[in-house]
């Protein structure tokens, strides 16, 4: 099942000149917004960890956000309030769905494109 939505003009933004920028310990999350739609980028670097550098800022136990994006580069690790864990690499699409802790994996920043939660991520 698709739903298609329509955009009504040409348009582009580039993420180094973003519409806005958070910066949270060891975040820059580079949000820009087109006809319809807010595009994240997200950088974590490396030792960050959803619980130490976010929570702080939202004040929940766990991420309650929905995530739909792309890794373009380096690692997470994402582990369930059930306690299911999925690692995300560079070159995978993925869903993450709310209730859940992350974090970054070895020595490479994470580089993810976000789709859906850029407009509320990271924000008190």
């Amino acid at each position: 099942m698709s739903t298609a939505v329509a955009v009504t003009k040409l348009e582009s933004k580039s993420h180094d000149s973003a519409d806005e920028v958070r910066t949270p310990s060891k975040t820059r999350v580079e949000v820009v917004n087109l006809e319809g739609f807010t595009i994240g980028r997200f950088n974590f670097e490396p030792g960050w960890r959803w619980s130490e550098c976010i929570k702080p800022v939202v004040n929940t136990d766990q991420c309650q956000l929905s995530h739909v994006g792309y890794a373009v580069s380096g690692r997470i690790k994402v582990r369930m309030q059930d306690g299911a864990e999925r690692a995300i690499s560079a070159g995978e699409s993925y869903t993450i769905p709310p209730g859940h802790d992350a974090w970054v994996e070895g020595d490479e920043p994470f580089v993810g494109i976000e789709v859906m939660s850029a407009d509320v991520y990271a924000k008190g």
